[in-house]
């Protein structure tokens, strides 16, 4: 093919849908997806192909409550022979948090035994736009000339470690709904006005770690909590992305650029319709990856 003149060792990326990277950011790059599946009240559907999460939202405004599960085998299998098929040789695998998610062990099992490429499955401990900024930077690497060795061993765990996404969301009923917070806060936070700030903890789960009042106080404490990460950091990316909030996201990516000039990229997304079930409508995360 004749992209492989500029990825020499013919490596691709495989994701899950909740790396929330769009056609668009796929677009002209070796990055293969497979999808989550969400169960509704009219059947299963696969996340990002015939269900969205605009859909998820008008679900859970109607009362129903979409399950989600992992992704088919048949399918994880097949689109690692349609990577094969497209001639590649090597594969970076980064899916979900094992912390959330079983999709890691299934398609770690899944590589294992293939031998036919050579495949690295790592554990992001992460999701959302922090597993997409870390692809996109990547693919910026190998466009750059690193190297397969390079990338597995050091770049990968290095941006894993280095990428630290944010998120809020506008109601905290879902995630009582799904068990990660207690009915009595969520009620007391809904009164309140409280909007939660949430990242992903050591272990990949979810976790607060700062409680503001209103969108406002949020998208400002995004602010402070990047520019807290890039301290003396030179080289950097930013992100931004929304579940239901594209004007908000929008301020958010201005605001971030006004303030923190000097990024690399500042990409944008919106979030799957897997967390989207978890988290309900209105969100609003930002991100800052380090690069030096």
């Amino acid at each position: 093919m004749e992209e492989f003149h500029l990825n020499p060792e013919k490596i691709a990326f495989l994701v899950d849908s909740c790396a929330d990277l769009e056609e668009r950011h796929r677009q002209g790059r070796p990055i293969y997806m497979v999808p989550l599946r969400i169960s509704c009240v009219d059947g299963e559907f696969r996340d990002g192909e015939d269900i969205s999460a605009g859909e998820i939202y008008r679900r859970l405004d109607l009362g129903q409550l979409p399950r989600t599960s992992l992704p088919d085998l048949l399918r994880v299998a097949e689109t690692l022979d349609r990577i094969r098929d497209d001639g590649y040789e090597k594969v970076i695998v980064l899916p979900l948090s094992s912390g959330l998610s079983g999709t890691y062990n299934m398609v770690r099992l899944q590589c294992v035994n293939r031998q036919d490429l050579e495949a690295v499955v790592f554990d992001t401990l992460s999701g959302s736009l922090g597993i997409g900024m870390v692809v996109l930077q990547l693919w910026e690497d190998i466009l750059d000339g690193m190297s397969w060795e390079t990338l597995v061993r050091e770049r990968v765990p290095f941006l894993l470690k280095n990428t630290f996404p944010y998120f809020t969301v506008d109601t905290l009923e879902y995630l009582q709904k799904g068990g990660r917070i207690g009915k009595v806060t969520a009620l007391a936070g809904t009164l309140l006005n409280i909007k939660p700030i949430i990242t992903f903890a050591p272990d990949g789960q979810l976790q607060s770690i700062a409680k503001v009042r209103g969108r406002r106080q949020a998208m400002e404490k995004f602010i402070s909590l990047v520019r807290e990460h890039l301290g003396t950091h030179r080289k950097f990316n930013l992100a931004v992305a929304n579940g239901g909030a594209q004007m908000e996201m929008e301020q958010m990516k201005a605001d971030l650029m006004a303030t923190i000039p000097g990024c690399q990229h500042i990409w944008d997304s919106h979030l799957d319709a897997t967390l989207s079930v978890y988290i309900g409508k209105g969100v609003l995360g930002a991100a800052i990856q380090l690069l030096d």
